[in-house]
């Protein structure tokens, strides 16, 4: 089974995103690359990461009508990621005009919840029930979307694979046993989210900013 440990590389510096992921690129199986990144170095950074011979996560979490979003997708195919976000909230004209744009091996999953998000800030924007309630309902649409799968906190991927039996399922805000949570709010450790059936695990900070992110990668990998 392939490491589905992905890397945020969420560096302003090229210089040092590509230094990153090379020291640790042994030790995981792909490197995301979000809006900040993107929005620094734009397709030329993308490919000098894709250099590295890892799969690329773009996390550009794309929503607009489905006309932009299509366009969007088919101005990235020359990228080739593996895998594609867009918000699952865009509705389902969006989501399924996004995956017939995207390039036949890309991964299109929809962005449910954010895992800096609690019931709290849902409420305030209008969304009733519980973060569970919502991001199973939008897990739904999105698989009647004929997408690839959701991104999820691993708070809710257990649930949502027993739901959706062969769906591909993204875990993001992960914190290993014993590390800070920071901005994030609804966290598990990386095990914890693959046993409850994660296909990809994002982490970010625990690697990116540990002492020795050889070592912290090494340790993340070591418990799966």
């Amino acid at each position: 089974m392939s490491n589905p440990v992905y890397l945020a590389l969420d560096v302003p510096q090229l210089d040092a995103a590509k230094a990153l992921a090379n020291t640790v690129k042994g030790h995981i199986g792909g490197v995301k690359l979000g809006l900040e990144f993107f929005c620094a170095h734009g397709a030329h950074g993308v490919h000098e990461i894709a250099q590295l011979g890892l799969p690329i996560f773009l996390d550009l979490k794309l929503h607009d009508i489905p006309n932009t979003v299509a366009g969007a997708m088919q101005a990235l195919h020359v990228l080739e990621p593996a895998i594609m976000t867009v918000h699952a909230s865009g509705g389902r004209a969006m989501m399924e005009d996004a995956k017939a744009a995207a390039g036949e091996h890309t991964k299109v999953v929809a962005v449910t919840m954010l895992t800096s998000l609690d019931e709290r800030d849902l409420q305030r924007t209008g969304v009733t029930g519980t973060p569970h309630d919502h991001v199973m309902r939008l897990a739904e649409l999105a698989e009647a979307s004929g997408l690839d799968g959701i991104v999820c906190s691993g708070q809710e991927v257990g649930a949502v694979h027993k739901q959706w039996k062969d769906g591909f399922f993204v875990v993001p805000g992960l914190r290993p046993a014993g590390k800070a949570t920071g901005d994030q709010k609804r966290v598990v450790t990386p095990r914890q989210a693959r046993d409850d059936g994660a296909s990809v695990l994002v982490i970010g900070r625990p690697i990116s900013r540990a002492d020795d992110p050889l070592q912290a990668a090494r340790e993340i990998e070591a418990t799966l």
